[in-house]
């Protein structure tokens, strides 16, 4: 997701003063690794506009200072990218302590309403930016989508009891549509070499998949997807808005 936010950063330049939260754990990949992402999206000659900067460790028990850190900076853009719940004790925090970023740019890793923007309070999540590459099968748009109405008889013939607000079961279900695919293009050559030769050689679309997105890899690129549609939360649900990114 580190390059989801290089993405959001080329979207506004100008002389907005940003602010970035990165996290990381001492097992994970650098914190550079993402408190980069934004500056290299705005590209060198942008990278001024970056005026603070903190993280936090998945223990953490809260991440409150680094959120008031960040508001004494004077920073008018946020950038959050932090998982579930750091990223809802930051958003109540944001609005707790009364600070109005011009724009504020979540993580898609912590977009669930029922997990992250509940929690958070949906009047501190109002106006939150992100972006994501799914359906949400309880966005009212889509109650008609065939992708959602499968989604919704998968859970109710194999995950009953399922959280159907959480999106992470709709990744799973993704995942594993995708297994599938690799499995039908491998035949009844089901060795590793093959198996692995052609999850790097995919070209489709996806149930659940956003229009206009595909899963696509390559002998030399094994992010399969890459696209995204930028959304924004409306106080009760994500609103996409604008055209897809990154599909080519």
């Amino acid at each position: 997701m580190a390059t989801t936010s290089a993405r959001k950063a080329k979207r506004f330049t100008g002389s907005h003063r940003t602010a970035a939260v990165s996290a990381a754990t001492a097992a994970s990949a650098p914190r550079s690794a993402y408190a980069s992402n934004p500056k290299k999206g705005l590209g060198p000659e942008h990278a001024g506009m970056i005026v603070a900067e903190a993280t936090y460790e998945s223990t953490d028990p809260t991440i409150d200072s680094q959120i008031v850190k960040l508001k004494l900076s004077g920073a008018d853009v946020l950038f959050m990218h932090a998982i579930p719940k750091q990223a809802a004790q930051a958003i109540r925090k944001v609005g707790e302590i009364g600070w109005k970023p011009d724009m504020f740019f979540l993580a898609a890793t912590s977009t669930s309403v029922s997990s992250v923007l509940k929690p958070a309070g949906f009047d501190h999540a109002k106006g939150i930016i992100s972006s994501y590459s799914l359906k949400d099968p309880n966005d009212p748009q889509r109650k008609d989508d065939k992708d959602v109405q499968e989604w919704h008889a998968f859970m109710k013939g194999y995950f009953s009891d399922g959280n159907l607000q959480d999106q992470l079961i709709v990744y799973g279900y993704v995942v594993a549509v995708a297994t599938l695919q690799v499995l039908k293009q491998c035949g009844d050559e089901l060795t590793h070499e093959n198996i692995m030769k052609q999850a790097a050689n995919l070209d489709t679309t996806l149930p659940m998949l956003l229009p206009g997105i595909k899963l696509k890899t390559s002998p030399t690129d094994y992010f399969p997807i890459e696209a995204m549609r930028l959304q924004r939360f409306n106080g009760e649900t994500w609103e996409l808005f604008g055209d897809t990114i990154g599909n080519d």
